[in-house]
């Protein structure tokens, strides 16, 4: 993490608003706290793919508009616009990556590669966006879009390319 930023302490995660903000305490890891956020989104995503597309496509709406919320509330305790210890928006974009993705390990690592890919390199619109629009909406849209890209880079390119060879 940047050493400007303030450390958030591990007693934030007592609040459920932040433990969910901070991905389950994930955020908090020192290094690459968006990469150890997106690995604590497989575990969610690994249940809610047991539904049908219709469920999942509800629950992650509902991670997402959560999210709006979760990450403007910890952004404003922390005081700082998007600490890189709020991962929820991780947690929302890899679900938005693996929407109706196949069930199985090589398409989780391929999700993940792929989301972290759009969220780290962020393309137009992304940066723009990213860089436009401020609090909760604006931790969250980046985040979703990057899953955007993801799901259909997988969906497009990916899965028709090698699903006869996995």
């Amino acid at each position: 993490m940047n050493k400007a930023l303030p450390r958030p302490s591990f007693g934030l995660l007592k609040n459920p608003v932040h433990f969910l903000s901070l991905g389950f305490g994930s955020g908090l890891f020192p290094v690459a706290p968006g990469t150890a956020g997106t690995l604590a989104a497989i575990p969610l995503y690994l249940v809610i793919a047991q539904l049908d597309v219709t469920a999942y496509l509800i629950i992650t709406l509902l991670i997402v508009a959560g999210g709006v919320y979760l990450c403007g509330e910890t952004s404003r305790e922390l005081g700082v616009e998007d600490h890189p210890a709020i991962v929820w928006d991780e947690i929302a974009g890899f679900c938005i990556s693996m929407t109706a993705v196949p069930l199985r390990l090589e398409w989780v690592i391929a999700g993940f590669l792929l989301f972290r890919l759009f969220d780290i390199l962020k393309p137009w619109p992304i940066r723009v966006l990213d860089r436009s629009i401020k609090g909760g909406m604006g931790i969250m849209l980046d985040d979703v879009l990057a899953g955007i890209f993801a799901a259909l880079l997988l969906h497009f390119l990916v899965i028709p390319f090698f699903q006869g060879a996995l």
